[in-house]
């Protein structure tokens, strides 16, 4: 068994199967391990079973399991790819001189350990609990996140109750309301409702109407559920209307009998295994900060996907994970030539070393945005992928990104939208060549701009 991969990769999600693979394709010497703590590679797709998924990469509509056995069927063309499952991580730390130290436990070898020289985190996200969102009340059978009764009816085939109340407006919520109605359709059960306690959906314009407006489920805006009742199982939960500072309103409660919860109550990316390495983490994102090529504060180490932020689609998740994985790959390279190995040395070669020469530029953003990530930027004159959501439901805005110098402000970029709504996240590519020199730092901005005149003939 071999102690020592070029490239380790942690989670065998999207972003981590795209990682592996692109990195495989960008340094066939490098030698890769996939690590994965199920039985089976693919992350969350393998239990997402409707379509929409590979529109962007493959330019057609898949299933999540079809998505996942695209890149399954890729990875297992590479030779320098060695996928690990069952296998979960103990423990993560930095060796002296570069490079990481990874202590492993599975079935098959117990508990082992293996060095790397770049290590890319694509360990994705987890749902928040009923712990998490204060619910007071009894503590019955009953309540599950969206993702473990998808889990239990698309995996398992068990269907986890009849009568249904989901709390939230994610899009993981929207899409179970939907899939909840039609396996009860012929049991008598029902989806009661969907309750948000934001004035606005959390979830995909799209996931709204064709989730819940098509099936004639309710949606009920600025209510949420305010405790549960039952014992043993749940028999009920009461629902509340809440104020613009979320705050219940008196006499607006109602008891709605039901034997499930479902809560689609927020994500967070699940960096836990890093805190030893101190990343600096993003209060917005509650992810590591990055910059363009997803690499971190702590040399070597590159995070993506949803372990990055919470994306939207599939299909930026596994553009993250392919970024980390040429850019690990490249520092690769970069540490075999220094070492002594042999490598053509060529023009193509000294483009494509990592820019750790420059000094990377912060970017910031006011309140008009939610996030955005990256967090800093290279310039080293290439085209970089950014992504932002909207702090608030906006029509007609424009972005625009400053650079901020010591003789004052130069407005590289701007971008009119008809809309922006915080759950739909936006993707932008700014080329640095335009960052003039000895800028401080980039400003993101949204602006409210004027709604184009539309003749009667448009009309």
């Amino acid at each position: 068994m071999k102690s020592f991969y070029d490239i380790i990769v942690i989670g065998a999600g999207p972003a981590g199967m795209a990682a592996a693979l692109a990195a495989a394709e960008k340094s066939p010497e490098c030698s890769i391990a996939l690590i994965e703590r199920e039985e089976h590679i693919g992350g969350i797709l393998k239990q997402c079973i409707h379509d929409g998924f590979g529109l962007i990469r493959f330019k057609e509509r898949l299933t999540g399991p079809e998505y996942a056995w695209r890149y399954r069927d890729m990875l297992a063309e590479k030779s320098n790819i060695d996928i690990f499952v069952s296998t979960f991580v103990i423990r993560i730390a930095r060796q002296i001189g570069g490079g990481f130290e990874l202590t492993f436990t599975n079935p098959q070898n117990g508990i082992f350990n293996l060095t790397c020289t770049a290590l890319i985190s694509a360990t994705g996200c987890r749902e928040r609990t009923d712990r998490q969102v204060f619910i007071h009340g009894d503590r019955p059978s009953g309540i599950f996140t969206a993702g473990q009764a998808q889990a239990f009816i698309n995996l398992k085939g068990y269907l986890p109750g009849k009568r249904f109340v989901i709390l939230g407006s994610g899009d993981i919520g929207l899409i179970m309301a939907r899939r909840l109605t039609l396996e009860t359709a012929s049991t008598g059960g029902s989806v009661e409702g969907v309750y948000e306690v934001k004035s606005e959906p959390s979830g995909l314009t799209r996931n709204i109407v064709q989730c819940l407006e098509d099936y004639g489920i309710p949606l009920h805006l600025s209510t949420t559920v305010s405790a549960l009742h039952g014992t043993g199982r749940l028999e009920g939960v009461t629902v509340v209307q809440v104020d613009k500072q979320m705050r219940p309103i008196a006499g607006t409660e109602r008891y709605i009998p039901c034997d499930t919860l479902i809560l689609s109550v927020g994500l967070i990316p699940e960096n836990d295994i890093l805190d030893g390495l101190a990343p600096k983490i993003d209060a917005r994102t509650k992810g590591p900060q990055v910059n363009q090529y997803m690499g971190t504060t702590v040399p070597g180490l590159f995070s993506c996907g949803n372990a990055l932020h919470v994306n939207d689609l599939v299909d930026y998740v596994s553009e993250s994970g392919s970024i980390a994985g040429e850019q690990a790959a490249l520092l690769c390279n970069g540490k075999r030539t220094s070492a002594g190995h042999t490598r053509e040395d060529n023009q193509q070669d000294k483009a494509a070393e990592p820019p750790e020469c420059l000094a990377e530029i912060p970017i910031g953003a006011d309140k008009t945005l939610l996030y955005q990530t990256p967090a800093r930027i290279v310039p080293d004159r290439k085209p970089a992928v950014i992504y932002f959501r909207s702090a608030a439901q906006r029509e007609h805005a424009t972005l625009t990104i400053n650079a901020e110098t010591a003789d004052g402000t130069t407005v590289l970029f701007k971008k009119t939208y008809r809309s922006l709504k915080p759950p739909e996240m936006e993707r932008i590519v700014l080329d640095t060549a335009s960052i003039p020199a000895h800028t401080e730092r980039l400003l993101f901005s949204l602006e409210n701009a004027e709604a184009p005149h539309r003749s009667k003939e448009e009309t």
